[in-house]
């Protein structure tokens, strides 16, 4: 397994049936990345993302901002990691 950059990164804020989880799927297809997008049973989202460390870095970023009216605290933290996904899926 390839060694890449990972990170968990959880949003809160009014982040679940609003299309987040679709945005997230439609953001991952421009960036090379891996990994999931699902909703948590507390009301935040959680999205874990692999691969180069800038390109997860714009990645999240650009969730960010296509979700930017919904969202009201991100929370991340990476590292370095063998690969866990390939392709991005939705849970």
């Amino acid at each position: 397994m390839a060694d890449v950059h990972h990170e968990t990164v959880f949003f809160t804020g009014h982040v679940q049936g609003v299309g987040f989880r679709y945005a997230a799927l439609q953001a991952a297809r421009e960036f090379e990345v891996a990994g999931s997008v699902s909703n948590l049973a507390d009301g935040r989202v959680l999205l874990e993302a692999e691969g180069g460390a800038p390109e997860v870095a714009a990645f999240v970023a650009a969730v960010e901002e296509k979700m930017h009216g919904y969202v009201r605290k991100v929370e991340r933290s990476g590292g370095r990691r063998d690969a866990q996904f390939a392709g991005f899926v939705i849970k």
